[in-house]
């Protein structure tokens, strides 16, 4: 993937076209001294040669000899090849003679084979390292034109010249005299992978890339589990939890459709409730969106296998994000119409990540729960599978409940907490009202009632699901009321009601 964006690169590259058609026609003109009339032609024009770690874009010109030339006036005519001199020749050689601090020697020189049948091979000693008494020597270089960047052309030098180095100085099998394995083998046998020991359930939403994002997620270490969405699914997931072998993560895959197709929030109330953490990847994003109050949108064009470059917000780059590690901007995949309006997301959602193009949400993080979610594919092949796992990794690594060790089971549904609050005493539920600063008149059955409303609203409020700034003055003062607190709005711009409900429920 990474050879497929230099060939891009290069293919788009004016400086190396400019180059390169400056060595051909240069090279034609050596071929045209003593080949046929008419015979010199280019046969193969940008085409892309692959070396240890470089990439070339060459062209192949072929042309018939004279009869009165052979093999060697061939290479002679040649000597030395235009992509080690430069043009014109004897100017460009005389500038090197002059410039350069030592002499290149073998360096751009020839080996190559003479037949008995007056054939003649050679290839260039560039990629070479030449070894005498002991000491290797390594030589590198680039066509230097006007429109050159000097930094460019410094890095190409290195880069070229770091396979032989590396040949020089890094050991193989041979010199590991214990095991017989490399030192890098070894390395990476020693590593412990951040997914070891983890259990995931990943929920499939019918979509067509889940077993590779499987795949992505192995890789981590963690031993995957792949569900079809639906309620045999969460029914899984919450016998699983009873039986003490609750997942670490759930993933929330890509998938067509709206979050609403595949009962989404039903998912999210199941994660929740046994406090099992979730990643989502594209519709994931859109059911989190919308499970704690967002709104989605659709784009005017859809972007399916689109590239887009992210940026990373803020928060996308805060320690412990699921972007952790990664570059401020690097491209996507997207494969979306829908998406979370940015406009429209809920205080509980902090953005992460935005397409640098149109500024589509591309990221999440959940500010208290270990929620986060992409819009984008990081497991597609225009996602740099570096960047993907890493990712991923981030996820394994950083979302997690805090109080997630061996803590007692909790009442979640409204008769589990009635039935919790009526084992109290009266003197017991105006205690834990009067903590809230909520009224503790009434009967037993009242103030069981009252703290009832109280732990699920409570619980609402942190999760992100009940936004209170977009309820009405009649729908706060509504529950207000019945919370027992004592609420009345002055005015249209008085805050009371919202600031004594939120310091309640908080």
């Amino acid at each position: 993937l990474e050879d497929a964006q230099r060939v891009k690169s290069l293919i788009i590259n004016q400086k190396e076209e400019s180059e390169l058609t400056m060595c051909t026609d240069v090279d034609r003109n050596d071929k045209s001294r003593i080949c046929e009339p008419g015979s010199v032609k280019v046969i193969g024009r940008r085409q892309i040669e692959m070396y240890s770690r470089l990439i070339h874009t060459v062209d192949h010109v072929e042309g018939y000899l004279r009869p009165e030339f052979d093999a060697l006036d061939a290479f002679l005519c040649h000597t030395w090849a235009v992509t080690v001199t430069g043009a014109p020749k004897t100017w460009a050689i005389q500038f090197v003679e002059d410039q350069e601090r030592s002499p290149r020697c073998w360096y751009g020189g020839a080996v190559g084979m003479v037949g008995f049948d007056g054939s003649l091979n050679t290839g260039l000693t560039l990629r070479t390292v030449r070894v005498k008494d002991g000491i290797a020597e390594v030589r590198a270089g680039a066509t230097l034109l006007y429109d050159s960047s000097p930094p460019a052309e410094e890095l190409e030098t290195e880069l070229k010249a770091s396979a032989m180095i590396d040949a020089i100085v890094m050991g193989g099998a041979e010199d590991d005299d214990d095991a017989g394995a490399s030192t890098s083998q070894l390395m990476k046998e020693a590593q412990k992978k951040v997914g070891d020991g983890k259990n995931v359930i990943l929920i499939d939403h019918e979509d067509s890339f889940v077993h590779t994002l499987g795949n992505y997620l192995r890789q981590t270490g963690a031993e995957v589990k792949t569900l079809r969405s639906g309620p045999a699914t969460l029914a899984a997931i919450e016998k699983m939890t009873k039986e003490g072998n609750k997942p670490d993560l759930v993933v929330l895959s890509p998938g067509p459709g709206n979050p609403s197709d595949f009962g989404l929030s039903d998912s999210m109330d199941v994660l929740i409730k046994n406090k099992i953490p979730a990643f989502g990847v594209c519709l994931g994003l859109q059911g989190m969106v919308e499970y704690f109050g967002g709104t989605l949108g659709v784009l005017g064009y859809p972007m399916h296998g689109k590239p887009s470059e992210v940026t990373l917000t803020t928060n996308g780059k805060d320690e412990g994000s699921i972007f952790t590690g990664l570059p401020d901007s690097f491209e996507v995949a997207r494969y979306h119409s829908l998406h979370g309006l940015k406009e429209r997301l809920p205080s509980s959602l902090q953005v992460t990540a935005l397409s640098a193009d149109d500024g589509i949400v591309m990221g999440i993080q959940h500010k208290t729960l270990p929620f986060a979610a992409v819009q984008f594919h990081p497991e597609s092949i225009l996602t740099s599978p570096t960047h993907g796992l890493t990712i991923l990794q981030n996820t394994l690594r950083f979302l997690n409940f805090a109080d997630d060790d061996d803590e007692e089971d909790t009442p979640t549904s409204g008769a589990e907490i009635v039935a919790e609050l009526e084992k109290q005493s009266v003197e017991e539920l105006q205690a834990r009202l009067r903590t809230s600063g909520m009224s503790t008149v009434g009967s037993k059955s009242e103030l069981v009632v009252r703290l009832a409303l109280f732990a699920r609203k409570s619980a609402e409020f942190k999760g992100g699901r009940l936004e209170l700034a977009t309820l009405t003055e009649e729908e706060l003062l509504a529950l207000g009321q019945s919370l027992g607190l004592k609420v009345a709005v002055v005015d249209d711009d008085d805050k009371t009601v919202l600031s004594t409900i939120e310091a309640c429920l908080s």
